[in-house]
């Protein structure tokens, strides 16, 4: 396995931290880590409300890319509240898809970190309706 993917479970590892902020918002369950083009790595949590406001820890992660004026990704990695990586949600391979058209099928994704099992995004979403 690279040792980039490690870089990305540590830092995702590093900010998951699982919280009760209010009554009605936990935040951290999940963490993830985004490697862009430049080679930066950017992290976000997962933010669960009691209603739809909440965010998936990847799209966080990419807001954060955003935020730092970057905007491709080369690797996602997520961290599940139980130490395991597993694939993005439909939102977040949503946003993937519009962000990087014609592109996206390259991102490389992190399923299983104990096994080094990789698959691309280009996988997880081959008919996509942006080609």
């Amino acid at each position: 396995m690279e040792a980039i993917w490690k870089e990305l479970y540590e830092a995702a590892k590093a900010v998951q931290n699982e919280r009760q902020v209010s009554d009605y918002v936990l935040a951290g369950g999940v963490a993830a880590a985004i490697l862009s083009d430049s080679g930066r790595i950017y992290t976000g949590v997962c933010v669960d409300t009691c209603s739809t406001l909440g965010i998936c820890a990847e799209r966080n992660a990419i807001f954060n890319m955003l935020t730092n004026g970057e905007q491709r990704i080369v690797k996602v990695l997520a961290v599940m509240d139980d130490g395991s990586c597993g694939a993005p949600c439909g939102a977040c391979r949503e946003l993937m898809v519009q962000l990087m058209p014609g592109q996206y099928h390259d991102i490389q994704i992190m399923m299983d970190y104990q096994t080094g099992k990789t698959t691309t995004l280009g996988e997880l979403t081959p008919q996509w309706w942006i080609k």
